[in-house]
């Protein structure tokens, strides 16, 4: 069951860095499509991550998918908008990263 709340909450992280990025496109909720596949995955995340909870502390359980997606919406920003790559936005991405392995090692779920 532990395993399958991480996988469920990795999940649910990726979709949270999902509909960060798709913000950008909805142009404040002003196009259609955009707006609707946004929600759709906002949806989809919230729901991921309420299924972890079965298995997982609740403040683990958000600071991992709020970590997982603030790093996944780094990256975005980086490939897709050409953001800044600096050493020190990566070493501090890099300690979000050694934050969310440290709750995943260090959990008692």
């Amino acid at each position: 069951m532990q395993n399958t709340a991480w996988i469920t909450l990795f999940f649910a992280g990726l979709l949270e860095a999902g509909w960060a990025l798709g913000l950008k496109y909805t142009e404040g909720f002003t196009k259609v499509w955009p707006s609707v596949a946004t929600l759709a995955v906002m949806a989809g995340s919230i729901y991921l991550l309420s299924r972890s909870l079965y298995g997982l502390p609740l403040g683990t359980a958000y600071a991992v998918w709020t970590g997982i997606g603030a790093v996944g919406t780094v990256i975005a920003g980086i490939v897709l908008f050409g953001e800044s790559r600096s050493v020190v936005r990566l070493l501090c991405l890099l300690l979000i990263v050694s934050g969310i392995v440290g709750l995943r090692f260090c959990s008692d779920a």
